[in-house]
């Protein structure tokens, strides 16, 4: 042993000073290498894809400024007059407000909830991985192999028999179920990323799984933190499926108050671009706000 030392001291500063000496070569090499030289032609592919992205939002927006006659011409009229009408219409229509509450009810508190469930979850099996914790990750990530439409009817005769249909109480807890297991598989991968001196300085320190988590973890994690209440955020919020089927009147979403403007007598699409340009503004802002933090958590861990 002392002499496995002994030569670990002696070949150490030899290794340091080659390995200082290589890093000059490194640096030359990758800035001559083919692969950081940019080219002109990706950067215009990646604008192209991107504006095909854009463009149906962008001309959403637009024909929610046009009036119903103009909306409805074809081919579309580009340079027709612009009007708020279809804002004025979404403002004085008597649903508009309760439906954007309730869809901002039912997200933020699943989200939370998803969130104070998952990250313990994840700390389990990561950080302090329990037994058999692969079989737990492939049971919560089963529950999502069955589709949604299949399980419509027995939740519908269940909210019927229990009281919960057109419940706002009801969708917290079905988004929060089905949000939950990506946000645990996503945490897991964040939380594997934290050092672990940090959580063993915390255990000397007698700090205890609470505290552990509130002050080592939380902001370690943060950006993968904000990465996954914003996802389930977005799924919360644009869901129609569950919100169509299990309610009516007074516990009824933003997607489903949308649903409204296809009638018997047409489609009013000047209205409900209106709307639906309305109704994308939370998720927008939301994403602007947490761009920084989405972007880290998203690629923490792509790169080792």
């Amino acid at each position: 042993m002392a002499s496995t030392e002994r030569t670990r001291q002696e070949v150490s500063p030899a290794a340091t000073a080659a390995e200082a000496d290589a890093a000059p070569a490194r640096q030359e090499y990758r800035k001559n290498s083919p692969l950081s030289r940019p080219n002109p032609f990706w950067g215009i592919v990646a604008w192209v894809v991107g504006l095909l992205f854009a463009v149906p939002a962008l001309w959403m927006v637009l024909t929610s400024f046009h009036s119903e006659v103009d909306a409805a011409t074809n081919p579309p009229s580009l340079f027709a007059p612009l009007t708020l009408d279809g804002y004025r219409s979404f403002f004085s229509n008597a649903n508009a407000w309760p439906s954007l509450i309730n869809s901002a009810t039912a997200s933020v508190v699943s989200t939370v909830v998803v969130l104070v469930l998952a990250i313990p979850a994840a700390y389990a099996l990561s950080i302090r991985p329990i037994k058999k914790w692969s079989d737990v990750l492939f049971f919560l990530l089963s529950t999502r192999f069955l589709p949604i439409v299949a399980a419509v009817l027995p939740l519908y005769l269940f909210a019927i028999w229990s009281g919960a249909i057109d419940q706002i109480g009801l969708l917290i807890i079905l988004y929060t179920a089905m949000n939950l297991p990506i946000a645990v598989w996503m945490m897991r991968s964040f939380l594997a990323e934290v050092p672990v001196e940090m959580l063993e300085a915390a255990q000397l320190d007698g700090a205890g799984l609470i505290r552990t988590l509130r002050s080592v973890v939380a902001p370690v994690a943060m950006p993968g933190i904000a990465a996954t209440a914003l996802i389930c955020f977005i799924f919360s919020w644009q869901e129609l499926l569950l919100a169509r089927s299990l309610t009516a009147v007074v516990a009824g979403t933003a997607p489903v108050f949308l649903t409204s403007f296809v009638t018997s007598q047409g489609l009013f699409l000047a209205q409900v671009s209106a709307a639906a340009t309305i109704v994308s503004l939370p998720v927008l802002i939301a994403g602007f706000a947490a761009q920084d933090k989405l972007v880290q958590g998203l690629s923490l861990g792509a790169v080792k």
